[in-house]
C-alpha cells in the first residue's frame, strides 16, 4: 500500500482553508483546453465520456498496474535498427560494464564528500580524469559535469574567467543542443555570444577570424562537428591565442582514437559527452560531461579533482584536492553552482575504456569510420540523393534528399523498421530536406543495405 500522508478530511480542511470546495476549483483559472483528458493512465474511463478534470481516480493493485505497463512499453519500437547521431550515439557497450558499475559498492555510492571514508570511488574518479587527460593529451581533468552541454558551458564561463572578458564566439557547426543550452543559461548574464554561420556544414574560417578580436573571451568549436564534419582546427586556434582568447574544443571521444588530440591542436580547454564511452542511449540519460584543461588553469576549472598522494606510514591513497563549489566555500567564490558530478556515469567511462584499450579504441573508431565511409557511398548512389558537402567526417555525415522535409522520410521509415538519421530542418531551417545519418560499430552491412533500399523505397 503506497504511503499517503493526508487523509480526505484534511484535504477537505485545506481546501476549506483557502476558501474553495474541490481540486477542481482549486485549478480553475488553468483553461479547459490545457487540462489533460483523464488523469487515468489505464483507460477504465471511455475515451468521449473522460473528464477534464484534475480529480484523481482511484488506484489499482499492484499485478494490474504491473500490467498495463507491461503492454504501454511493448507498444515503444525498441527494434529499430538506429542511424541517429547528432551527439549521442548506438555503440557496442561490453557485457563487463554493467556487471562491474552495478555492484554495490559503485552503484550506492553517492559523490564522495568526506575523501578518507570513500578511497574506492575515490580511486576510479581518478582513473577516470588519468583517461581522458591521455584521451585528450590534455594535462588535467575533473571528475566529470552533467553532460556534454553543461560541460561546454562552463568551460565558456571558465574562458570569462581567465581572460575577464565576456564575448565568446561560438561556430555554428557546434551543436545546435548545446548552443541553445548556451542561450539558456546565459540569458541573466551580462555575456555576449556571436555565432558563425555555417558554410555547407562547415566552419566559415574567414568570418570566424574576423569576428574575433581584443573583446573576445573564447572562441568555442568542435570536431567533429554537428555535420560530422572533420576539421584540423589549428589556424582558428592560433586565431584565438593571437587575440588573447581562449580556445575551447568540443569533442567525440570515440573519434580520438584515430583523430588528432585537442592538445594537439592547441586547445585550452576540452568538453565532451561521454555517453558514447559505456553508457547506453536512455531518452536523454543520465549522461556524462567531461572537461580537461592545461596545468595553469587548473583553478580556473569547475568541479571536483580527485589527487594521488600517501598517508603518514607511506600509504598510497586519494584525496578531495580541489572542490570549487557552492557547496563547500562562499558562493561568491565558487567557480559553479551547476557542476553536477556524475559520478556513476563516469565511472561506467572508464571501466569502458579499460576493456577496450589503447588499440580497442583505435578498432572501433576505425571500424565506425570505415562503414560510415561505406554507408555514403551507399546512400549516394540513390537516384536525388547528394551529400551535403565534400569535407571529410568521421562517423556521421548529411545528405540532401530529394523531397522538401526529410523529417516526414524519417517518419515513414520508422514504420519500416529503421531510425534513418536526424532530420536537420528542426535545429537548420534552410536544410529542411537535409538528413544526418549517423553509423557505428555495431551497424552491419546488411543493415546499411536495408536503410538504402527502404530510403530508395520511400523516395
Amino acid at each position: 500500500m503506497p504511503y499517503l500522508p493526508h487523509t480526505d478530511d484534511e484535504r477537505r480542511e485545506m481546501l476549506a482553508a483557502i476558501g474553495v470546495e474541490s481540486i477542481d476549483e482549486l485549478f480553475a483559472v488553468i483553461p479547459r483546453r490545457l487540462r489533460p483528458k483523464t488523469y487515468d493512465l489505464f483507460d477504465r474511463v471511455p475515451a468521449p465520456e473522460r473528464p477534464a478534470s484534475f480529480d484523481i481516480p482511484p488506484g489499482m493493485s499492484e499485478f494490474a498496474v504491473q500490467r498495463k505497463l507491461h503492454t504501454l512499453a511493448a507498444k515503444d519500437a525498441t527494434d529499430l535498427v538506429c542511424f541517429v547521431g547528432g551527439g549521442f550515439y548506438d555503440h557496442f557497450i561490453p557485457a563487463a560494464v554493467d556487471a562491474l558499475a552495478g555492484r554495490s559498492e559503485f552503484y550506492t555510492a553517492y559523490t564522495p564528500y568526506q575523501p578518507e571514508m570513500s578511497q574506492g570511488i575515490l580511486q576510479a574518479m581518478y582513473e577516470y580524469q588519468s583517461a581522458m587527460c591521455r584521451l585528450t593529451e590534455m594535462e588535467a581533468a575533473n571528475a566529470s559535469l552533467y553532460d556534454g552541454g553543461t560541460a561546454l558551458y562552463e568551460a565558456m564561463m571558465m574562458a570569462i574567467r581567465i581572460t575577464g572578458r565576456p564575448k565568446i564566439i561560438i561556430d555554428g557547426c557546434v551543436s545546435p543542443i548545446y548552443r541553445k543550452m548556451m542561450d539558456c543559461y546565459t540569458s541573466n548574464l551580462d555575456i555576449e555570444l556571436v555565432t558563425v554561420g555555417p558554410d555547407d556544414g562547415s566552419t566559415n574560417r574567414d568570418e570566424l577570424k574576423q569576428l574575433v578580436d581584443e573583446k573576445t573571451g573564447g572562441v568555442i568549436l568542435q570536431n567533429p562537428n554537428f555535420f560530422g564534419v572533420v576539421d584540423d582546427c589549428t589556424d582558428l586556434v592560433d586565431a584565438a591565442h593571437s587575440a588573447g582568447a581562449v580556445a575551447i574544443a568540443s569533442v567525440y571521444p570515440i573519434s580520438l582514437g584515430i583523430l588528432k588530440t585537442p592538445r594537439a591542436m592547441g586547445f585550452d580547454i576540452v568538453t565532451g559527452e561521454g555517453q558514447s564511452l559505456g553508457l547506453p542511449l536512455s531518452f536523454g540519460g543520465p549522461y556524462l560531461g567531461f572537461m580537461a584543461t592545461l596545468k595553469k588553469y587548473v583553478r580556473k576549472m569547475p568541479g571536483r579533482i580527485i589527487g594521488a598522494t600517501k598517508d603518514s606510514a607511506g600509504r598510497r591513497g586519494f584525496v578531495m584536492t580541489l572542490q570549487a563549489r557552492e557547496q563547500h566555500i562562499r558562493r561568491e567564490k565558487a567557480t559553479s553552482n551547476i557542476c553536477s558530478n556524475e559520478a556513476l556515469c563516469a565511472v561506467r567511462a572508464v571501466i569502458y575504456l579499460s576493456l577496450v584499450g589503447r588499440q580497442g579504441l583505435k578498432n572501433v573508431a576505425r571500424m565506425c569510420a570505415a562503414k560510415a565511409r561505406y554507408a555514403r557511398e551507399r546512400l549516394t548512389r540513390i537516384t536525388g540523393v547528394e551529400p551535403l558537402s565534400d569535407a571529410p567526417t568521421f562517423n556521421e555525415f548529411a545528405l540532401k534528399l530529394p523531397v522538401e522535409n526529410a523529417a516526414e522520410v524519417v517518419n515513414e521509415l520508422i514504420e519500416k523498421g529503421v531510425a534513418a538519421g536526424f532530420p536537420l530542418g528542426r535545429y537548420y531551417p534552410r536544410l529542411r530536406n537535409a538528413l544526418l545519418v549517423s553509423v557505428t560499430e555495431k551497424r552491419t552491412k546488411e543493415e546499411i543495405g536495408m536503410l538504402a533500399e527502404a530510403l530508395e523505397a520511400v523516395l
